[in-house]
């Protein structure tokens, strides 16, 4: 439904976005992920109309937007600091929109008995009945952002856009507001750009990851996808998926299968690679602890020894950190100094 193509984007000679190309399919629910300043807000104010590429095209059911502005693309926009108008009530917040609809769209005004059935109906969507006379300001964090969901979903936009919306939000409100979105987009199945730098909101939200990285998608898949295989050092460090460690590869142990010997602080492994590194060359490594014991030789399996230096219970296990910032989690905990070994999984990575 959304496709852009190629987009490029410099600011003051620096290059942020270097040939962005993505799409959305009606329905899908697409994640931007990324550190801060990769990009992503920007391909955002792009999409709206707020801002401009240097080359590239955006299009809607393959109609170019650049001659489109901003207040005539019919898509809705979900910001971090809620966006509200304080001297209007819930009600009215809610209605804005439509009540805009009908002005932008001479000769299909809106009738008032209409407006009035679907904001209370988003009401009812968002948990909100009985708010409808509140003042915004007296509302909290949480119940205001389910009131700009509701704005934004009222006109019934094309597109919705999400730039950190849960950002301000405590971790457990979090979750539930996280919960109601994901099933309010499936039941609307209005497509969605959902932009974060925080990996358990992608997760969660997402049918599809985009992970931006210096100016470029480096890997889009779906969330169990990029979890299994990130692919590279990058993703895995942003996602946290285990431990990111540096080897040289001193050789081939079998040509047939891929599998090579890589060097490093904690051992020599034996890992297969997507490619075959020449003896000397530096690779990166994916350490992570096994969900289930395996059988003796499995690939790429091995073990590593740690002297504990710091124990933080988490939830339903311990994580230990170990020299050179390794991480691994026990049910039991070490002693600070202990020396533990560890069964580990090892992967390659570009």
């Amino acid at each position: 439904m959304l496709e852009l193509r190629n987009l490029v984007k410099s600011y003051e000679g620096t290059p942020l976005l270097r040939g962005i190309s993505f799409t959305v399919s009606q329905g899908e629910t697409i994640c931007l992920l990324g550190a801060s300043g990769s990009g992503k807000s920007t391909i955002l104010r792009m999409i709206a109309g707020l801002d401009f590429p240097d080359r590239g095209a955006i299009l809607l059911n393959n109609i170019d937007l650049a001659q489109t502005p901003p207040h005539l693309r019919d898509f809705g926009l979900v910001f971090q600091d809620y966006g509200l108008f304080p001297h209007l009530n819930v009600f009215d917040n809610i209605a804005f929109g439509l009540r805009m609809k009908s002005i932008k769209h001479k000769g299909h005004e809106v009738h008032k008995g209409e407006i009035d059935r679907r904001v209370y109906e988003l009401l009812a969507q968002v948990n909100l009945v009985g708010f409808d006379s509140r003042k915004v300001t007296d509302l909290s964090g949480g119940e205001q952002q389910r009131v700009a969901l509701a704005r934004a979903l009222a006109p019934q936009p094309r597109l919705l856009m999400f730039d950190e919306p849960l950002g301000a939000l405590d971790r457990s409100l979090k979750e539930d507001l996280l919960n109601e979105l994901r099933a309010i987009l499936h039941q609307t199945k209005i497509p969605a750009i959902y932009v974060t730098h925080d990996q358990e909101e992608a997760f969660a939200i997402a049918d599809r990851i985009l992970v931006l990285h210096d100016g470029i998608i480096i890997r889009d898949a779906v969330p169990h996808e990029i979890w299994r295989e990130p692919q590279s050092a990058v993703v895995a460090k942003l996602l946290g998926i285990g431990n990111v460690i540096e080897g040289e590869v001193v050789e081939m142990q079998n040509a047939e299968g891929g599998m090579q010997n890589v060097k490093t602080e904690f051992g020599v492994f034996a890992v297969e690679c997507s490619r075959l590194y020449q003896a000397g060359e530096r690779v990166s490594l994916l350490v992570q602890q096994p969900p289930s014991p395996s059988g003796r030789g499995a690939r790429g399996e091995g073990e590593i020894q740690l002297t504990v230096e710091d124990v933080l219970f988490k939830q339903d296990q311990f994580q230990v950190k170990g020299r050179g910032g390794l991480v691994v989690h026990m049910k039991d905990a070490p002693r600070v100094g202990q020396v533990i070994r560890v069964k580990v999984q090892v992967k390659c990575l570009a």
